[in-house]
């Protein structure tokens, strides 16, 4: 729990409300209620895992909690106010939700990352700050621990939640499409939860999944998803021998299936339906968001954790292919490399190319090596054409090749479609004004099926050069103003109610800092057991990236259940002669 029990901060943003049938709130409305603060942002796949983290806890006290959003936007595109409605439908938010496009309230309850979860009293103070993943049962036993408590005071009422209208499309928020044959595509249909074959206008022929939330294996009509995005048509004669023709990234199930096109038969093939955290094998995946073949593996965009995966169809290996799991762009051997919700995949000759969405960045990796070709840094993105100089975009979701080897890139949040040349090097538009474009099927060199997420439709788009000379921009987040020289950084964590750190396999919490630029910490970088550590800062850097990746795992006191909690920040930073000589974050208390 917090230090001091202050009163919770009014609940402010210019946007407005979501999901509450028009109604302003206040704090004063969940008065006699626990309040749960979900601060979040529509790009982030750790806030998507926390979405779906919280739904058992809002059923479980629904008389007695209400969650609410607070939606704090990274990029300039989530600042629109129709983008978060939209992200909230395309997701399953049931619950208001706060638009807070100037960051006051995320301000005011000094929220560092994304996500972060505050819990507020029935009487109005805040009493726990939560960041990161894995702390639903925290939750849980703390809600339950502190009921008896405040008893005299709950006053169990109805939710505040007013369900959208919403319109019935054939496809609804389509992600990414694959070639079937001269006649037939198959779609990706989270919105629906399904897979969907269509004609090359989007008219459905036929449903894969009957259309609900849930991970059964079965027939086209009984199997299930839960916000599928990838899709990947194998090889004929890998197919031949593995008995199945496509393959599936079930993003929120966290699994890969696998679809028998003859015997309309979905099965699973890999992932056990638990989310990927801090030291697991390889059973559980992460939010898979794209899939492509490469080097004879099917390699999956593992979005939630920053990595690329490799799965054997013949075999039913997987394993990590690229990435440390630390969240940012650094290049190099694709096992050290850094990348940031990889969330599409195309392949050019011996080049697996990525849309490394989070760092709005094209890359890709040949003969073992990662290298960035457009794309600045985690903090930076814009609309702007030219070479890696100054080019730049903004939350890419798809890549494609055409004919004539060049790529195109769906610029989800520009609204764009881009080509980069990579003999010139060089970035150009080559369509505007779509609606989150998130897929792309090549046509020919001057056309394409492009999956228009926000419009759930595909469109047929032909590629028209324009230059674009935009703006470069940055992530809107105040910098932290530290001091020069030696700095504190203490992670805090209290374990929930009736549990203990678990030691039983090893130490129970981990460490790892870095910064960007690499020499903004003279002392103190790498690996630790330990939650505190002592730094040296470089005050002739200026300014920089401190990237914190924590994580502790916890058991019953019995010994029984355990659950591991984990959190990355990378938290701009200013260095000033009056700047703080520490750093405090809570992951758990």
């Amino acid at each position: 729990m917090v230090d001091t029990f202050v009163r919770a901060p009014e609940l402010i943003g210019r946007g407005g409300w979501i999901n509450t049938g028009g109604r302003t709130l206040t704090l004063s409305d969940f008065r006699g209620r626990f309040l749960l603060i979900d601060h979040w942002t529509l790009c982030c796949a750790n806030c998507l895992h926390v979405l779906d983290e919280l739904r058992p806890i809002e059923r479980k006290y629904r008389e007695v909690l209400t969650v609410i959003g607070a939606h704090a936007p990274k990029f300039k595109h989530e600042q629109d106010h129709q983008a978060l409605i939209d992200a909230c439908e395309r997701y399953g938010v049931e619950h208001p939700v706060l638009d807070d496009p100037e960051l006051i309230t995320w301000k005011n309850y000094a929220v560092k990352a994304w996500p972060t979860l505050s819990l507020v009293d029935p009487k109005g103070y805040l009493i726990a700050q939560f960041s990161g993943e894995g702390h639903a049962h925290a939750i849980d036993r703390m809600i339950n621990e502190l009921l008896p408590q405040y008893r005299d005071v709950l006053t169990p009422g109805p939710s505040l939640y007013v369900a959208p209208e919403k319109s019935d499309t054939q496809l609804r928020f389509p992600a990414k499409a694959i070639v079937l044959d001269d006649q037939r595509l198959m779609v990706a249909n989270p919105g629906h939860h399904d897979i969907a074959i269509t004609d090359y206008s989007g008219n459905v022929i036929e449903r894969i999944g009957k259309g609900t939330r849930g991970s059964n294996d079965g027939d086209f009509h009984g199997a299930e998803f839960q916000e599928p995005n990838g899709l990947l048509l194998l090889p004929p004669d890998v197919a031949s021998r593995v008995g199945y023709e496509v393959l599936v990234a079930d993003t929120a199930n966290h699994l890969l299936r696998a679809i028998n096109l003859e015997t309309k038969q979905v099965i699973t093939v890999a992932g056990n339906g638990q989310q990927w955290m801090q030291g697991q094998g390889t059973e559980s995946l992460s939010t898979p968001w794209d899939l492509a073949w490469f080097s004879n593996l099917v390699i999956i965009a593992m979005a939630g954790i920053h990595q690329l995966w490799s799965f054997d169809p013949t075999t039913g290996d997987v394993a990590i292919y690229a990435g440390t799991t630390n969240e940012g762009m650094v290049d190099g051997n694709r096992l050290d490399a850094w990348f940031a919700q990889t969330s599409g995949l195309a392949v050019t000759g011996n080049q697996l190319w990525i849309a490394d969405s989070e760092t709005s960045s094209l890359r890709f990796i040949e003969n073992d090596v990662v290298k960035t070709v457009i794309g600045a840094s985690l903090l930076d993105f814009g609309f702007i054409d030219g070479d890696k100089s100054s080019a730049r975009m903004q939350h890419p979701l798809g890549v494609d090749v055409l004919p004539d080897q060049t790529l195109i890139i769906s610029d989800t949040y520009n609204g764009a479609l881009r080509r980069f040349n990579p003999q010139t090097g060089l970035l150009s538009t080559v369509a505007k004004n779509l609606r989150e474009p998130s897929g792309i099927i090549a046509i020919s060199n001057e056309e394409v099926l492009v999956v228009e997420s926000s419009r759930h439709q595909l469109t047929r788009v032909t590629l028209q050069e324009e230059v674009v000379q935009g703006e470069a921009l940055r992530t809107e987040r105040p910098p932290l103003e530290i001091s020069g020289g030696t700095f504190t950084l203490d992670v805090v964590f209290l374990p929930p109610p009736g549990e203990k750190l678990d030691e039983r396999y090893g130490p129970s919490t981990r460490l790892i800092l870095s910064s960007t630029p690499t020499n903004l910490i003279r002392e103190g970088a790498g690996k630790s057991q330990e939650l505190i550590r002592t730094l040296e800062i470089d005050p002739a850097v200026g300014s920089g990236i401190l990237h914190i990746a924590a994580s502790a795992a916890s058991c019953d006191n019995d010994g029984g259940t355990c659950h591991i909690h984990q959190q990355d920040w990378g938290i701009p930073v200013l260095i000033t002669e009056q700047g703080a000589t520490q750093l405090r974050l809570p992951l758990s208390g």
